[in-house]
């Protein structure tokens, strides 16, 4: 909208006066002036972007965390599953059921939750929270998302490398959601999950940042862990734990002044955006339809 047009100016502060306190012709130039200063400068506020963050590896920012101050997975988890006990009966058992999910619906959202490049991945809780997450309206709450990736996603690796499990697809031969990844992924740790902790980071600290949200964002976080199933690159308690570390490592954001700021901003952002009635770009019916494919109740 531009703010000179009659639409504009209208609810600038002096010029709505009543017409029996003040006639439209003593309005000076110099009110005039200081109206718009004001209304674009509050604009200008809500839309400044954070301060550049250095890449830690193409298109992955740095984490808030400085790397010694990052949870230590293997000393905050259990060892996986050992050979012939009933977690890794339950573990396989579950795997072998979300197989049955393949080609669904539930395997295409699974692909998309795989994917956690941006902007794709900041569309992830689009529809949970029914507002976009976008660095045009929400750059502060999208700088915390990119950045909080790596913090959860790095504090996994202390267990990842000490355990380094074998990943379900290297067992069963069949296929995964993101193949031109699996070169790599034989040879990362599968206990716990990076890309669950991640998702249930962002679940826990989206839900701070709109509660009234709550129970639809820690449900899109639940099932984006459980895309790492369906895909057949983990297993259930790789999942399971990977919630654990993600949530220790929002722990520690919690003492990092860096990320409550970007925070704080973060929940204007989100009103703001809120305000102007923006939606979701994503199919939201599409997804809900696809969570409710659950792999601990497939087939």
């Amino acid at each position: 909208m531009d703010p000179l047009g009659d639409a504009g100016l209208e609810p600038l502060p002096g010029l709505h006066q009543a017409s029996h306190l003040r006639s439209p012709h003593s309005i000076t130039w110099a009110a005039i002036f200081m109206a718009l200063l004001t209304f674009l400068t509050s604009r200008e506020t809500a839309h400044a972007q954070p301060a550049p963050v250095p890449e830690i590896r193409p298109g992955i920012l740095a984490g808030y965390l400085p790397t010694d101050t990052l949870p230590n997975s293997i000393a905050l988890i259990p060892p996986p599953p050992t050979a012939g006990s009933a977690a890794l009966a339950l573990d396989q058992a579950i795997s072998n059921s979300a197989l049955a999910l393949r080609d669904t619906p539930r395997w295409t959202l699974a692909t998309e939750d795989a994917d956690l490049s941006f902007p794709n991945a900041a569309g992830t809780f689009s529809c949970a929270l029914d507002a976009p997450i976008t660095v045009e309206d929400t750059p502060h709450l999208y700088m915390v998302l990119r950045r909080s990736l790596a913090d959860a996603g790095l504090s996994t690796y202390s267990a990842k490398n000490s355990y380094t499990r074998s990943r379900p697809f290297t067992v069963n031969n069949a296929p995964i959601c993101s193949p031109d990844e699996e070169t790599a992924l034989r040879k990362d740790g599968s206990y716990p999950s990076g890309h669950t902790a991640v998702g249930w980071a962002w679940a826990l600290i989206l839900s701070e940042v709109a509660p009234d949200r709550s129970d639809a964002i820690l449900a899109r976080g639940r099932a984006f862990g459980e895309s790492r199933v369906i895909c057949n690159v983990h297993w259930e308690s790789d999942v399971i734990e990977g919630r654990f570390v993600g949530a220790a490592a929002v722990a520690r954001l919690h003492a990092n002044p860096a990320f409550l700021a970007d925070l704080k901003i973060g929940v204007d952002e989100l009103a703001s955006v809120r305000a102007k009635g923006l939606k979701p770009v994503r199919d939201c019916k599409t997804e809900a339809a696809a969570m409710a494919l659950d792999p601990l109740q497939a087939p």
